[in-house]
This record gives structure tokens, sequence and C-alpha cells, in this order.
């Protein structure tokens, strides 16, 4: 039994090694004067985020497949992104999104929950976005530059910040 506790114990410290990278989320919140309704509906025009989203130059027309409604977005700063629509659901204000494919942002398996609810007082609305993500480079380290949890985090952080402001913004516009 002392021999199987040894050399079980050898291993361990190996097999944190071994298990890849770990998820990492983003959750931000912010609080929109505006009536749910209104935010909802910018949110839920998938097709068309670029209205409010500041980091969004366009959206390419949706296409309609057995599994889904995708689009293609491309980035101000270069790149394009393919995503997803999972689910919109107009009675919980909830739509869920994920990235396909694309290497604009340094993140992998990208899954993103928007919600809207609403707000402390009456004609408010509170947005809350989630999104779980995986760093670019899958294996155990050494880790290259940009493709690591920092990088990962960072950029879908401002993704989520840059676009939850200017969000804000364009429905409380009067």
């Amino acid at each position: 039994m002392k021999k199987l506790l040894a050399i079980t114990a050898l291993f361990i410290p190996l097999l944190a090694f071994a298990h890849g990278p770990t998820p990492q989320k983003v959750e931000q919140e912010i609080a929109i004067d505006a009536p749910p309704a209104k935010v909802w509906a910018l949110v839920k025009d998938f097709g068309n985020w670029q209205t409010w989203h500041p980091a969004i130059a366009s959206t390419s027309k949706l296409e309609t497949k057995d599994d889904g409604v995708y689009r293609t977005i491309t980035l101000k700063s270069g790149g394009t992104v393919y995503e997803k629509l999972r689910t919109a659901d107009d009675t919980e204000m909830k739509l869920k999104y994920e990235a396909e494919e694309g290497g604009a942002i340094p993140a992998a398996d990208y899954v993103g929950t928007i919600t809207v609810k609403p707000g402390a007082t009456a004609g408010q609305s509170s947005v809350l976005w989630f999104g779980r993500y995986y760093r670019v480079y899958k294996l155990n380290p050494p880790i290259p530059e940009g493709q690591d949890d920092e990088s990962a985090n960072k950029a879908v952080g401002d993704f989520v910040t840059a676009g939850l402001a200017n969000l804000k913004a364009v429905a409380e516009k009067k």
C-alpha cells in the first residue's frame, strides 16, 4: 500500500500540467436609462450590432442554415469572426451566441450571453454580458506570446466593456 501511495504521489504533480487551459470568463453589467424593450431591440438584432458596438465595422448578411443563423462580423481593428446565434428569447430578453471561426480576437471556444432586465427604476434597464472562453493556445507551457490567458482576458474584456458602454450611449439617445 505504501508503494502505491508513493507512486501516486509522484504522478499527481505531473497531472496538473496535463489538463490544458482553464476556462476563462467575463461578466459585466451596466445600467441603462432606457426601457428594456428598447435595449432588447438593439441586442436581439444579431445582424446589426455594428449600429451600437464600436469595435464592429460591419456585419455580413445573416445566413440561415439547418442548424441556425450565422453572421460574419468584421472588426474595425481588422479580421473577422464567424458567429452562430444559439438563441434569442424575447420572453427572457436573453441572447446566446458562439464564435465558430476567427482569429481576430485571441480567444477560443467563445460562448456569450447578453441578458436585458428591468433596472432599479421605471424606464431603466440592466444589461448583463457573460462570456466563457479559452485562450487560443490549448497545449501546455510554454505558451506563445499573445495566445495566453491574459491576452484572451484583455481582448474579450475590452470588447465587452466597449460594447456595453456604447450600447448605453445609443439606447439613451432620445
